[in-house]
């Protein structure tokens, strides 16, 4: 493990130069423009099955705003997706009492084997140019349930276990609204997305904790990159902002609404729609007064079914984009690490 970040918090230390951003060419740790515009918010409760359908107008006119929101920023803040907030509070709560715990007692659940992506800990270091991110993470597999190791799945605090599996239920039954509702405003079949996962598609959790650090203007949560995934579902903290998103050249700030979840492409979504939809570069910045959480699910597909663009997304006028790819994942993390922009490799 990286050296200890909480310390160096606690203790208002300089970071070592390695935490330190330079030469970056998305602008430094504090660039940001107010004025660059917001990030949409989208009632996705239109999209959800229920007895009472929504009048076609104003479904199309959401869908709209949805392949808008997709195609320009590449996420949107989802209200109305039906998960409760007594269950957001809740999951927000047990990943900060874990935090919460002794060095000692968290070291338990530190990444082993070959299970190196896995439990409690800093970044993994691939390069040696690369910058360390100012946080700790909890990272666990969540989906297919034969999938999950629960050794790296504290028993403390007590209903841990418990409420996560509940909120992994939540979140893939609004990721299968969503990828339905996407296709849809593509114009093509519902399952057109779903369909490219498998049954036995893969969820991942990531539990982010940021502690304060003490030059902000130099340091990082976590570095700018896209996600290996399809989509991911991030929620934030419930106070403290700190996720950033890059648009237009400029980067916005995503200001903090409690209970609502931010939604984004992934570079897989970005394949499979063609370039259509756009798998966002982000970051998360710190801050020199507050700790701060976030829970980031990510789903991909199988890792053995090759995905690439849809046929109803490509003709003439539009040929296809990216080359078909099997386990796009460790081409995301590896080029994340090195500095690549991972889809520049796919781009035929």
């Amino acid at each position: 493990m990286a050296r200890n970040v909480l310390e160096m918090s606690i203790n208002g230390e300089e970071p070592p130069r390695a935490y330190v951003v330079e030469d970056c060419a998305f602008g430094g740790a504090v660039d940001c423009d107010s004025s660059a515009g917001e990030i949409p918010v989208i009632d996705v409760g239109v999209f959800l099955p229920s007895s009472a359908a929504p009048e076609a107008e104003v479904l199309d006119s959401e869908l709209r705003k949805l392949r808008s929101a997709l195609a320009k920023h590449g996420c949107f803040q989802a209200i109305g997706h039906g998960v409760s907030s007594s269950l957001i509070d809740k999951i927000r709560e047990v990943g900060r009492e874990f935090f919460e715990l002794a060095e000692e007692e968290k070291a338990k659940y530190c990444p082993s084997g070959e299970h190196k992506f896995e439990g409690y800990g800093n970044d993994i270091v691939v390069s040696e140019k690369q910058v360390l991110d100012w946080n700790y993470r909890l990272f666990l597999r969540v989906l297919p349930h034969d999938s999950i190791n629960l050794n790296f799945w504290p028993p403390t605090p007590n209903d841990f276990r418990e409420t996560l599996h509940e909120y992994v239920n939540n979140i893939k039954f609004v990721m299968e609204v969503l990828y339905k509702a996407i296709a849809k405003s593509l114009n093509i079949e519902e399952d057109s997305f779903l369909s490219q996962f498998g049954d036995r598609s893969p969820m991942n959790a990531r539990f982010n904790f940021y502690p304060p650090c003490s030059r902000p203007d130099l340091v990082l949560g976590v570095k700018a990159h896209t996600d290996g995934s399809g989509l991911t579902v991030l929620l934030q903290d419930k106070e403290m902002e700190g996720l950033q998103v890059f648009v237009d050249e400029k980067w916005v700030k995503v200001p903090v609404l409690p209970h609502a979840l931010v939604v984004n492409v992934g570079d897989q979504l970005q394949i499979m729609s063609n370039g259509i939809l756009k798998s966002p570069l982000h970051r998360a910045v710190t801050n020199s007064e507050r700790m701060r959480i976030s829970l980031a699910m990510f789903h991909i597909p199988e890792l053995e079914r090759e995905i690439g663009p849809l046929d109803g997304l490509v003709d003439e006028e539009t040929p296809k984009k990216y080359k078909t790819i099997k386990n796009y994942g460790a081409i995301n993390y590896e080029c994340y690490q090195k500095g690549i922009v991972p889809l520049d490799t796919l781009k035929i």
